[in-house]
């Protein structure tokens, strides 16, 4: 009924028709009705924003418009990742539309273009901007253009046009499949193909930094510190992939990786990142009997509350006479001190 409705004007002028449009895409799923929610529209502004400063950085470090659709040449790893992900991309929407899945490819896109692209692919190339970085950035920005432009129209046509002199508009930009072929999990491009996934490497690396920054956090290790690691129990490759990314180690994950060095004697955290773990010394880094006391007491702490939590659960007469949201947050109590129980049990046997 009229006066029963969001009107669209109002959230058009509080956070702009592209947040607007994403939000709508990302909603729509088959078979059931948007429920509105302002927080997400706002989110969707929060990621023109995000774009909008990756873009900006890109123009400062000499990065602009490709100079065709095929990808251009990739020895780095970081490069080829990055080509490989964008391809990745391109075959995900291409199959959600096909099936008119709109939130799919909506949600392809977005997180693409917000982790793969801005938190980590941008994190690696800082301090390393040469002309093959430039090419492949370039490139990849612009497919990022094309894919976003049916969801986000404003915001992709104004930055198609910053990034360089193009002879048309966005709109007539050729799709990157309507040139190149996809077999299976390789993508086609004329005289040459490029393997998906074939850049594994710099996943690994992306691997060792998250385990690292979740590790800082537990152990309160400023962010940005920078420790040593030594590595052990590790796959021959490993050495490979360290060598050919120790710039990367450097710049995302804050770490002087000494190998094929052995980790001397002492305090030390062990953290296992696939392939391999690191050896991380805690000497003079922090107070090893003062951070083990203060894992110890958490985890006592979770443990008592999550048992006494699981026996009112247990009990039928709390689950037939209390209210519904009172068992529901019981429950989801419950469940948040049983994970962070078993988070600090692993953090404790992370110190040796």
């Amino acid at each position: 009924s009229k006066g029963n409705v969001v009107d669209p004007l109002l959230l058009i002028d509080k956070y702009g028709a592209d947040a607007l449009r994403f939000f709508m895409c990302a909603m729509e799923s088959q078979g059931r009705d948007v429920k509105m929610d302002e927080r997400r529209v706002e989110g969707y502004r929060n990621f023109a924003t995000k774009l909008w400063n990756a873009a900006r950085f890109c123009m400062a470090n000499g990065i602009g418009a490709s100079q065709g659709i095929a990808p251009p040449s990739s020895a780095k790893p970081v490069s080829a990742w990055i080509v490989s992900k964008t391809l990745e991309c391109v075959g995900k929407i291409d199959r959600a539309m096909d099936a008119l899945r709109f939130d799919d490819a909506a949600h392809a896109i977005y997180h693409f273009t917000w982790g793969t692209f801005c938190d980590w692919y941008i994190e690696l190339i800082k301090g390393d901007v040469d002309a093959e970085t430039k090419a492949v950035a370039g490139w990849v920005l612009d497919q990022i253009l094309v894919m976003l432009h049916p969801f986000m129209p404003f915001i992709t046509e104004e930055l198609w046009h910053a990034l360089g002199d193009r002879e048309n508009d966005l709109i007539v930009a050729r799709w990157l499949t309507s040139w190149a072929t996809i077999d299976n999990l390789t993508i086609n491009f004329g005289p040459y193909r490029v393997e998906l996934g074939a850049s594994e490497q710099i996943d690994w690396v992306i691997g060792v930094a998250s385990a690292i920054r979740g590790a800082k956090n537990e152990m309160g290790i400023p962010p940005g510190a920078r420790l040593a690691a030594f590595v052990t129990d590790s796959a021959p490759i490993v050495g490979q992939y360290i060598e050919a990314n120790r710039a990367a180690l450097a710049n995302v994950a804050r770490l002087e990786v000494r190998y094929p060095d052995r980790a001397p004697d002492g305090p030390a955290m062990r953290i296992p990142v696939g392939l391999a773990t690191l050896v991380i010394p805690l000497e003079g880094v922090i107070d090893i009997a003062a951070e083990k006391a203060r894992l110890e007491k958490a985890l006592a702490a979770s443990q008592k509350e999550a048992k006494s939590l699981e026996g009112r659960l247990s009990n039928p007469a709390f689950a037939e006479k209390a209210k519904p949201e009172a068992v529901e947050k019981a429950r989801a109590d419950h469940a948040h001190h049983s994970a962070e129980a078993l988070r600090l049990a692993a953090a404790l046997e992370r110190l040796e």
